[in-house]
């Protein structure tokens, strides 16, 4: 390939790549974005905040690397979880300032390096579908939306990811080298989130050698150089963490490992196919290509297993990149069937089976340019962008109004549009070949991303288009920082505010944006003082009578008049007085 075409395919690719991770995310591209949501966004900001205040209060250098072991919520020690998002986000605050944007640049950070890592790897091991994998990869919804997180599970899985890449490479070209990334990258990742790190990735390389009966790849993946280096990685922080807290072993290895896995403790229960339905939601919309590509790269698996078993005699294929399509199988199905028999269940956990599947479906697309497209394929695909489209034009209405059918307007319009989308799709295919694919695919995401966050700012002017809309209902409807900036008109950082009977996202989400603890009736009882109260009194079916009853049993003798209410998420604000 030309200098010139390769440093334009490269620029196609950064563009895209930092659009798709950033784009409506910090001030600069396209405004704030949508505020922490969930419980563990801003809970995780909230923990690497306080590490920062004590790291920045702290005098001497031994002060600082004690204030940076041990996380912290409240002023209590946050076992749940390692330390390696708190840090990467500690110092992002430290240069950004404490933001929900910030809170969220590591894992946009670590996104960008493992697609920019997959472009690298592909056009080194596998050149020709290095772009098509790059750019389904960072277009797909599960990285879009997990690189936008403040959360574990990017930090888990783009190390993760990138150190199986370099084993594989070590693999083609036995250079030790290569050897290096999965022992750095495994302990990068074990930082993140603990053993299931090495786990998944020793889990993986056994299965690869037992397939393709290679019995020493194992005992030649065992590295002496790599194992120090992975200890020395690792070893310092959990030797110190639990020398500051001789709980921790039982709390992290024993409560939120072992049996978070074994257990419901934590009441995140999923059916046995929970993890099917979130693989399928997660590389959308190139779910039906992505699943042909895995049934292709199955049957390229058992294909070569056969010929490697079919006579002894015969000589083993041994063509570069022949074992490619059986690992990327391998890690695609071993994390979702290890998390399946999990009795506790979040989407996240299987993040690390993303990558192996776009890849698989980058390699798929190229090799399928010739051929073309089986019609079937190219059609459901073109058939999936449309839906797709189509919900993400109707999203303002059902956040508002939920189940209820839109107006026959709306339907209309929003099904002309996905046709529209489709339509493009099967056009750019037919007339330019299966290698504009993926610009026909990525042109409707870019669309559909400056929809949801508002073209406003990307183009400079006024921000009074009704797609603007979209990300203002989704943050007064999920996230709890356009309430904590009304609060905040009425009562400083510094006053008391108080909830009952409020999602924990709301709970965790009013203290990160106040930075203050926020009292829980339920579990500290009713502040003497003049107090702000958060109640969650309407539920899906109407006002919650009992919560009413309750709440008036919490404040009997009290004086209380409601302040103003939130009804996206059924809350009510009242002005509690002193006791």
């Amino acid at each position: 390939m030309p200098r010139w075409a390769t440093i334009c395919e490269a620029s196609v690719f950064l563009a895209f790549a930092l659009f798709f991770i950033l784009y409506g995310q910090i001030p600069l591209l396209g405004g704030d974005g949508l505020g922490l949501v969930g419980a563990d966004e801003p809970r995780y900001a909230q923990i690497a905040h306080e590490m920062l205040v004590r790291f920045d209060s702290a005098h001497t250098l031994k002060a600082r690397l004690s204030a940076c072991v041990t996380p912290y919520l409240f002023g209590r020690p946050w076992l749940e979880k390692p330390a390696l998002y708190y840090w990467r986000a500690m110092f992002v605050f430290q240069d950004f300032g404490v933001h929900d944007w910030s809170a969220r640049l590591p894992s946009a950070s670590f996104a960008f390096i493992m697609v920019a890592l997959i472009y690298l790897h592909m056009r080194r091991f596998r050149r020709g579908g290095h772009l098509d994998a790059a750019l389904i990869t960072v277009a797909c919804a599960g990285i879009i939306g997990f690189s936008r997180g403040a959360s574990t599970d990017m930090q888990l899985a783009a190390p993760l990811c990138i150190g199986l890449l370099g084993w594989y490479a070590w693999y083609e070209t036995n250079s030790k080298f290569w050897l290096f990334d999965i022992y750095f990258f495994t302990g990068v990742a074990t930082l993140a989130k603990g053993p299931v790190a090495p786990f998944l990735a020793i889990l993986i390389i056994i299965a690869f050698g037992v397939l393709r009966r290679e019995w020493s790849i194992v005992k030649r993946s065992l590295w002496w150089p790599g194992v120090l280096l992975y200890f020395a990685i690792v070893l310092p922080w959990f030797i110190a963490v639990q020398h500051q807290n001789p709980t921790f072993f039982r709390e992290f290895f024993l409560e939120h490992n072992l049996e978070r896995f074994a257990t419901n403790r934590f009441q995140h229960e999923q059916p046995s196919w929970y993890y099917l339905v979130v693989v399928l939601l997660a590389v959308m919309p190139w779910t039906v290509i992505a699943m042909r590509a895995l049934v292709d790269g199955i049957q390229t698996s058992v294909a070569e297993w056969r010929l490697r078993h079919s006579n002894p005699s015969k000589p083993k294929p041994c063509r570069p990149g022949d074992a490619f399509p059986e690992f990327l199988v391998l890690w695609a199905l071993i994390p979702i069937l290890f998390f399946s028999f999990s009795q506790s269940k979040l989407p996240g956990y299987i993040l690390p089976s993303i990558p192996p599947l776009t890849i698989l479906t980058g390699d798929y697309l190229y090799r399928r340019r010739e051929p073309g497209l089986n019609r079937w394929v190219l059609m459901g695909h073109a058939a999936l962008s449309g839906v797709m489209t189509m919900f993400a034009l109707l999203l303002p209405w059902l956040i508002v109004h939920g189940n209820q059918m839109p107006p026959a307007r709306a339907l209309l319009a929003a099904l002309m549009t996905a046709t529209g989308a489709a339509m493009l799709i099967l056009v750019v295919v037919y007339s330019f070949g299966v290698a504009r694919l993926r610009l026909a695919t990525t042109s409707i995401l870019v669309i559909l991303v400056l929809f949801l966050y508002g073209i406003g700012p990307f183009f400079g002017i006024p921000s009074v288009a009704a797609s603007k809309r979209v990300i203002y209902l989704l943050d007064r409807s999920y996230s709890a920082r356009p309430l904590a900036i009304k609060l905040g008109t009425l009562a400083p950082a510094d006053e008391t505010v108080a909830v009952f009977r409020v999602r924990r996202d709301v709970e965790y989400g009013l203290a990160f944006y106040r930075n203050h603890e926020v009292v829980n009736y339920e579990q500290s009882g009713v502040p003497a003082q003049e107090h702000l109260l958060v109640a969650r009194v309407a539920g899906r079916g109407g006002v919650d009578l009992h919560t009413q009853a309750a709440l008036g049993e919490y404040l009997e003798g009290r004086q209380y008049e409601p302040l103003f209410s939130w009804p996206e998420q059924g809350l009510e604000v009242y002005l509690v007085g002193r006791k």
